[in-house]
């Protein structure tokens, strides 16, 4: 079993950047692709950006690339999203995510561990 804790969340002006962070613990994520996806009230959860466990390949939605950033310390058990120039319509709560690699990589039901979620609040 994975367990997935993020931080970093918190409220920050339209323009503003934030860190997420994502602690991983019961087993090594060396081996697993790790994500992101968020869900902003009243609307489905969305993917957000992906990294396969060697760090060769990631996958950003439209909507984030060029803004987003994720990236991988396996030494750490640690993903992290930096989020720059942040929109109000960024505000969501944002999960991190794992799962084997291979598959699909932008469909939520193909990720098996979850986190609990870190709320982005972005304001104008």
């Amino acid at each position: 079993q994975v367990q997935l804790d993020e931080s970093g969340g918190g409220l920050v002006q339209a323009g503003g950047s934030l860190r997420l962070s994502c602690a991983a613990s019961g087993r090594t994520i060396s081996s697993y692709a790790m994500g992101w996806f968020r869900q902003a009230t009243g609307k489905e959860r969305e993917f957000v950006a992906a990294i396969i466990y060697g760090g060769g390949a990631i996958y950003y939605a439209n909507s984030v690339k060029g803004r987003f950033t994720i990236s991988r310390d396996n030494a750490k058990n640690t993903v992290y999203l930096q989020m720059n120039s942040l929109k109000p319509e960024d505000t969501a709560v944002y999960y991190c995510v794992a799962k084997g690699n291979g598959g699909s990589y932008d469909r939520s039901e193909t990720y098996g561990y979850w986190g609990q979620g870190t709320q982005v609040t972005v304001s104008s």
